[in-house]
Formats: structure tokens, C-alpha cells, sequence
């Protein structure tokens, strides 16, 4: 996560993993199961902040 920027519009796979104290397979888990949001820009999976945030509060994916 970049320390000028404390909140990502969204975060790698690896930055939500660190951010959130979830493995990547649980977060694999939750973007297949549609609870976590995921998009593809290039090559990268990003997660937005919000969609991390949600899965955190306990709210459901829209």
C-alpha cells in the first residue's frame, strides 16, 4: 500500500490480503462466491476500497 496515499481507490490482491488480514484464497473465495467485487485492469486483479470495506462491515456485495 503507498504510505502517501492511506486510502486506495483500490488495492491488489496482495494490498487487500494486507490490508484486511484475509488470505488470498479467502479472498479468491469471496470474489467467486460474489461477496467481494474484483476487476481486471491489464494483467492485475484489483479489489475497489469500497467492495473491501463492505466484505469488513459485514454488508453484503451489490
Amino acid at each position: 500500500m503507498n504510505i502517501n496515499n492511506p486510502h486506495p481507490l483500490a488495492y491488489s490482491i496482495k494490498d487487500a490480503c494486507s490490508a484486511s488480514s484475509l488470505g488470498r484464497t479467502t479472498l479468491y473465495s469471496h470474489i467467486a462466491a460474489g461477496r467481494l467485487k474484483a476487476i481486471r485492469v491489464g494483467g492485475r486483479t484489483l479489489i475497489p476500497a469500497e467492495s473491501l470495506h463492505t466484505l469488513l462491515s459485514g454488508e453484503a456485495a451489490e
